[in-house]
């Protein structure tokens, strides 16, 4: 998906999260489906959701209880949990050490993760 695509359908999908009707919405996805892999798709999702955090904040709880599906909601799950790691590391932190991620895949932080992080 190019910058272009991706503006399109984060614009299309910010405007239908916005009606907050179910109907629009789960049809809207159910096309982006065809057309995008799951990543591609809880990408869409992620970047529509930050927009929204600052314009139109009930749309975005009502989106997260009504309209996100169970899998694409793993997928941000995992998509958000990988970029945490990745930014974890960068700041110098040591996986299993300052940070880990439990079973239930909640992270974990010690001391010296918690105040990098705050």
């Amino acid at each position: 998906m190019n910058l272009l695509e991706l503006e399109r359908e984060t614009t299309k999908m910010s405007r239908v999260i916005m009606t907050r009707h179910t109907a629009i919405g789960k049809d809207t996805i159910a096309d982006l489906r065809t057309r995008m892999t799951l990543e591609e798709l809880s990408g869409v999702i992620i970047v529509s959701i930050e927009r929204l955090l600052w314009l139109d904040w009930d749309s975005v709880v009502w989106a997260i209880a009504h309209l996100i599906p169970a899998d694409i909601m793993a997928q941000i799950q995992s998509n958000l949990r990988t970029t945490l790691y990745q930014r974890l590391i960068h700041k110098g932190l040591i996986p299993g050490v300052d940070f880990s991620i439990d079973g239930h895949g909640n992270l974990r932080l010690n001391a010296k993760a918690q105040k990098s992080v705050a």
